[in-house]
């Protein structure tokens, strides 16, 4: 097979490439750019899990970043094993078909207790007393060792929250290019997050985002010219473009209003309980799913979504199979927000009884995606809590701002001008608009030369 390398350049659309992008600007004509027709959900998991099956999220079983796990009774956000995804990948089929292949899979989500030969995902340690570290797993495990022994620890907290920068990315870069003279993959996925960050951040800014861009088209030059000397082919994508937003809608809120939600206070704090609930949602970015566990408020649930600005499409059963995310993981509606608009998964009504999650980066415990865990609501208080981490105290990192208007920029909905679409730079001509499954097809006329 073809050696074939795949990079994903997260957030990156038509209209960034230009006068801050010199190398992607040239490369892209050299080659020929295409966009990518938005899918629902256009988030991470959902995409890339098209991407690599060929399917929608109705047989691959991805909805979304999190869903709401009905046995559990709790809402599971960024979970890792590869076992979620019910579909078999590209890297299953050319298996079969060709004994000598072999993947890499550097940062693609689902990445953990898959048969890719070798992989790497962000891993964070943690200690008894409560403290997190940043660390990486890896398949085969001694990978792990050797990488952070070459490029010192994975810079967790560089890859998400308030100090996300370019340096996860060069980390991620740099880790696939060891492996790669270390195994010399026939296949090679490799996940550059940067522009995801300041894009959500501020928009397309470009006074804001122009060093941002310029950072990831020299980084990604580095790449595609080290594995061209490697004579790989080189697929450059995105999974979604990010949209500026200027609207956040708070439908936990709205439904806390309306008697649907429970609430439990703990320590004088609140927390939703969703099991509990008579109905709920779980926010990702412009997507919601709606979780209804009375069925009596389906039609009060429903009057309710119809009359709340900012939601471009209320999808039941018909609606969820027409878009292809109909899958018993989904909620009973799934919501698109406008293009100016996005969910957040706030439920409090008042800051002060906000549980102590929402003022952390914590992923994992919160209900919904969170977004403004990229801001930083004070420094001097941060320091501090540094300096009582060093000291060897028990701290919590209570520093992330409670106000989602400050994000600028968005994605999950399939209703952006083109120009915000998802690209991919390929040797291959589209006969049509791309959509999402046709990627799968792309990668694999690429592995079987067919370009």
């Amino acid at each position: 097979m073809k050696k074939t390398v795949v990079i994903d350049v997260v957030g990156l659309s038509a209209n960034l490439i230009g006068k801050h992008t010199p190398f992607l600007e040239a490369y892209s004509k050299k080659k020929n750019l295409s966009s990518i027709a938005p899918m629902l959900p256009a988030v991470t998991t959902a995409v890339q899990s098209t991407y690599l099956t060929g399917k929608l999220p109705s047989a691959h079983g991805v909805v979304g970043n999190g869903w709401y796990d009905h046995t559990d009774a709790e809402v599971k956000f960024w979970k890792q094993s590869n076992k979620l995804v019910q579909s078999d990948k590209i890297w299953d089929k050319a298996k079969k078909e060709d004994p000598s292949f072999t993947c890499a899979n550097m940062f693609w989500w689902y990445n953990m207790y898959s048969n890719a030969d070798y992989s790497v995902t962000p891993r964070p340690n943690y200690l008894a007393d409560g403290r997190k570290l940043p660390d990486c797993y890896s398949h085969p495990a001694s990978l792990r060792d050797v990488l952070q022994e070459k490029l010192g620890q994975f810079p967790l907290f560089q890859f998400w929250g308030p100090g996300a920068n370019i340096k996860s990315s060069k980390w991620i870069a740099e880790a696939s290019k060891i492996n790669e003279v270390m195994h010399n993959p026939t296949l090679t996925l490799i996940y550059l997050p940067h522009l995801d960050y300041c894009l959500q951040k501020f928009g397309h800014d470009f006074d804001k985002i122009g060093k941002e861009l310029t950072e990831i088209d020299t980084l990604v030059q580095d790449l595609v010219t080290f594995y061209e000397e490697r004579n790989a082919n080189v697929i450059i994508l995105s999974e979604y473009g990010i949209n500026p937003v200027n609207h956040p809608i708070h439908l936990n809120r709205i439904f806390r209003e309306h008697g649907l939600l429970q609430i439990r206070v703990e320590r004088g704090l609140e927390l939703l309980d969703a099991g509990a609930s008579k109905a709920f949602v779980v926010a990702d970015h412009q997507v919601a799913h709606v979780y209804i566990n009375d069925a009596s408020v389906r039609e009060q649930v429903q009057q309710i979504l119809k009359s709340t600005p900012g939601i471009a499409l209320i999808l039941d059963e018909e609606g969820k199979h027409k878009h292809g995310i109909n899958h018993e993981r989904a909620g009973d509606f799934v919501l698109m927000a406008e293009t100016e608009s996005w969910f957040t998964y706030y439920f409090w009504l008042d800051d002060a009884l906000a549980p102590d999650y929402a003022r952390c980066v914590d992923i994992f415990k919160k209900p919904g995606y969170d977004p403004v865990e990229m801001f930083m609501s004070s420094k001097g208080r941060a320091a501090y809590k540094l300096l009582r981490k060093k000291a060897g105290f028990r701290y919590v990192m209570d520093v992330i701002p409670l106000d989602a208007t400050l994000i600028k920029g968005s994605h999950g909905a399939t209703n952006t001008a083109e120009g915000f679409h998802p690209v991919l730079i390929s040797d291959q001509k589209p006969e049509a608009k791309f959509v999402a499954t046709d990627v799968f097809d792309v990668i694999w006329n690429s592995l079987t030369a067919k370009v």
